[in-house]
């Protein structure tokens, strides 16, 4: 049976964000074009619900729906009240809540957090938001552990995503992490849009503008993706961008969120994914391939950055793949 979703509309809320999940799980399908997922959407209360637009969306399924749900969504609204204001849930918010069945997975997109939060179940876990609310986010919830510094945070049965267009972010991940990354990409190539953003949500606070005549990071990104097989050093990287390690460095994590070795890091074990699914190559030679230059560097880094061993991780989506 494919997994099931359930999105929970709330009043208030973007019809953008709604959308999200619908767009991106409904668009993953195994190799013979069977859905992997069915997506419902519900309410507190079966009926219309407003949006944040000049319209109402008609919502057929009640509270009863995320009893039958592996994953819940919670998108964002404009119209959370005390959930917002004082960090607790309405008793028709927290009733709809009670439905959901323990070991469900639970996602929010942005502000959709505060859900999630004002029901506790983020207490002592990481956790994001947009940028915008972090500090009252940080304030109203002090147990839990805010990064406003990333597109999403992934906490194993709890997931949250920094503002708006970061839950397409988060969705694309979360098909990743289920079906592996051939599944995501094609996900993300029939919706146009990116299958791994860069960075985190500090290149999309507001700054003043850099001299329109200022050098960029770009080409060196460029070339470094066609060299992740290199021992690169960041010297390497300045040189291709005529710059100084140091303005380089800043200039790089200004435009992208991120450190130049982490950016390359996270490249690198896209690249050993990519190869780890798609290819028969040997792990010593996928290691050399992205980058990592040994295996044991290999599994080092995949363990730290998604839990499992490069040999597990083939086991599991080779297999989904041939399948």
């Amino acid at each position: 049976m494919p997994h099931r979703i359930a999105v929970l509309a709330l009043p208030g809320l973007l019809p953008f964000e709604l959308g999200i999940p619908h767009r991106i799980f409904g668009r993953a399908k195994d190799s013979g074009g069977r859905p992997l997922y069915e997506i419902v959407t519900c309410a507190p209360v079966a009926g219309p619900v407003r949006t944040d637009a000049d319209f109402a969306v008609n919502v057929e399924h009640g509270p009863e729906a995320l009893a039958t749900a592996d994953t819940v969504v919670v998108p964002a609204s404009y119209e959370l009240g005390p959930v917002y204001e004082e960090g607790r849930l309405t008793p028709e918010l927290a009733a709809a809540l009670a439905h959901i069945r323990p070991g469900t997975r639970l996602v929010s997109i942005c502000t959709g957090g505060y859900v999630l939060a004002a029901a506790g179940w983020l207490d002592g876990r990481p956790a994001t938001t947009h940028w915008s609310s972090a500090e009252h986010f940080q304030r109203l919830f002090p147990s839990v552990r805010v990064d406003a510094d990333v597109l999403f945070v992934d906490d194993g049965d709890v997931l949250t995503s920094a503002g708006v267009a970061a839950g397409i972010d988060l969705c694309l991940h979360i098909v990743r992490r289920d079906h592996g990354t051939a599944v995501a990409n094609e996900v993300a190539r029939r919706t146009v849009v990116p299958p791994h953003r860069d960075g985190g949500q500090a290149q999309y606070i507001e700054r003043p503008l850099p001299d329109p005549g200022a050098a960029t990071t770009t080409a060196a990104r460029a070339w470094a993706l066609a060299h992740l097989h290199e021992p690169l050093q960041l010297r390497d990287l300045a040189v291709r961008e005529s710059m100084s390690v140091r303005t380089f460095t800043r200039r790089f994590r200004e435009e992208v969120g991120v450190s130049p070795g982490q950016w390359l890091t996270r490249q690198r074990i896209e690249r050993a994914r990519h190869l780890l699914e798609s290819t028969d190559l040997p792990v010593d030679k996928i290691a050399r391939d992205a980058g990592f230059g040994t295996p044991q560097s290999l599994r080092t880094h995949l363990q730290t950055a998604i839990g499992v061993t490069p040999t597990a991780y083939r086991r599991t989506f080779r297999a989904g793949a041939t399948d």
